[in-house]
């Protein structure tokens, strides 16, 4: 297939309190099959809200920490990123941490920094199940891009450019990948959110973390915990799969 005959679409919608737009490559990009990927990977983003946000009184997240709903009842997504969680506080050294305030000013079980890299990675399945495509997915700023089934003549990277925190309308870096992630963490856009669990207290500094890895959930969690402390991480084994672009303060 030549590049010539290769269009790109590209659909947008506000989920999570931010736009995710998903991008795909495909010698028919109006297929039925391709739109119908994209409307379920949209629908499993819409679930994913409605059980993790902070924001949301009747989530399950935000009823477990209430106490009127015990993990055995709630949705089977809450087991396995509990599970997750711990791993990555045990991956991290303790530098990834779930005991946040959330918006409502209670302290709990706050899976949210590692849920949209989760979601956004599991979403994808349904454009990688896809046959004759390449697909970008970006969940403000944090992207995924992959290959459908059968899809070997449109692996060409994806450009993605990283913005530089101290000047957003300036490109630092830009990233290529055709099956893998870039996920960015800092405090230029959303301010002092990143709490490092050994002060309990949020990074003040200006700046962010950009780490490029196999799958964007590590990404996520390499890019906060590395912008937290890079030096405390270095040895971690998963670490080794994940290359950071530097720290941008």
């Amino acid at each position: 297939m030549s590049p010539e005959n290769v269009s790109t679409r590209a659909w947008v919608e506000q989920i999570m309190g931010m736009p995710i737009s998903i991008h795909v490559r495909a010698a028919e990009r109006n297929r039925p099959d391709v739109g119908d990927a994209v409307d379920r990977a949209f629908a499993h983003l819409r679930l994913v809200d409605d059980v993790f946000s902070t924001w949301r009184p009747d989530s399950d997240v935000m009823r477990l920490r209430r106490g009127e709903l015990t993990i055995d009842d709630a949705h089977p997504w809450i087991r396995e990123v509990q599970q997750l969680c711990e791993r990555a506080a045990a991956e991290t050294g303790g530098l990834f941490t779930t005991d946040l305030i959330g918006p409502d000013g209670s302290r709990g079980w706050d899976p949210t920094g590692l849920v949209k890299g989760w979601a956004v990675g599991d979403a994808a399945q349904h454009l990688r199940d896809t046959h004759h495509v390449a697909f970008s997915i970006n969940a403000g700023g944090d992207i995924v891009c992959g290959l459908g089934v059968d899809s070997p003549e449109l692996a060409r990277p994806w450009r993605v450019g990283v913005e530089d925190p101290q000047c957003p309308s300036t490109i630092t870096h830009v990233v290529a990948i055709t099956d893998g992630a870039v996920a960015t963490s800092g405090t230029s856009a959303r301010g002092a959110h990143i709490i490092d669990p050994r002060t309990g207290s949020a990074v003040q500094r200006i700046g962010s973390t950009t780490v490029v890895g196999p799958e964007l959930v590590w990404a996520d969690i390499w890019a906060t915990t590395t912008f937290i402390d890079r030096a405390a991480l270095l040895t971690r084994p998963l670490w080794a799969q994940y290359a950071m672009l530097g720290n941008n303060y």
